[in-house]
């Protein structure tokens, strides 16, 4: 079980690769996703200046994409890249080492840190997303957020269900496969794994691994989706 685990969550299995040009080839670089976090300012101050003519370069470090659509009322710290077509509302805060892909929504009072976004992605009402990865048309319900630092505050690990994987990570939110919905007010605990095509109940509290195209309804009512 845990082998079939790892083999998972590997980056080249869990994300699908024509679904974040901007991003999946840096990501590719690491087995798993979580490894690829203390790089992402890095990697985007390496990409921001070969952006073409189709970006702006607004601030120190933030780059833009001309057709996105920023409110006057959003915060944007760099290092940052917001993609083509992205809507980035009213009072979102972004608070820097954030990639942002095509036709993501960053909503109302939502706050970004040290995240990837992939293309079509939306956070669009009070959400907090922090050192973390959600994949393809990913959805996360109002006010549902991302946990990335342990109360204890010792480092994150990834529980398998049948053991855990240590990360190395003092903060470490959760990685989001695509098509994964995250219903309103759901709490993702540090370490969090959720697989491509799974559902997450409203008010859920989410900790460890969940299979792809499972229904969570709480931790212990996991069921798979019936295509």
């Amino acid at each position: 079980m845990e082998n079939n685990f790892k083999n998972a969550i590997r980056t080249a299995e869990f994300f699908s690769y024509n679904e974040c040009s901007l991003a999946y080839d840096f990501l590719i670089r690491y087995e798993y996703p979580w490894q690829a976090l203390a790089h992402i300012s890095e990697f985007i101050l390496e990409l921001g200046p070969q952006l073409g003519d189709e970006y702006e370069r607004l601030g120190e470090n933030v780059w833009i994409a001309k057709d996105a659509k920023i409110a006057k009322s959003a915060y944007i710290n760099g290092p940052c890249i917001i993609d083509k077509g992205a809507e980035i509302r009213h009072c979102a805060f972004i608070r820097g080492s954030a990639i942002v892909g095509k036709n993501a929504v960053v909503g109302n009072s939502t706050e970004l840190k040290n995240c990837i976004l992939f293309d079509n992605v939306q956070v669009p009402h009070y959400n907090y997303v922090g050192d973390s990865i959600l994949g393809y048309k990913s959805h996360m319900g109002a006010g549902s957020i991302t946990s990335n630092v342990k109360s204890d505050k010792t480092l994150v690990t990834v529980n398998t269900g049948n053991g855990r994987m240590e990360t190395g990570l003092k903060k470490l939110g959760a990685i989001l496969g695509d098509y994964v919905e995250v219903g309103c007010g759901s709490v993702l605990n540090p370490g969090t794994v959720i697989g491509a095509g799974s559902i997450i109940y409203p008010l859920s509290s989410v900790r460890g691994y969940v299979q792809k195209n499972s229904i969570y309804k709480s931790k212990d009512n996991i069921v798979q989706k019936i295509n």
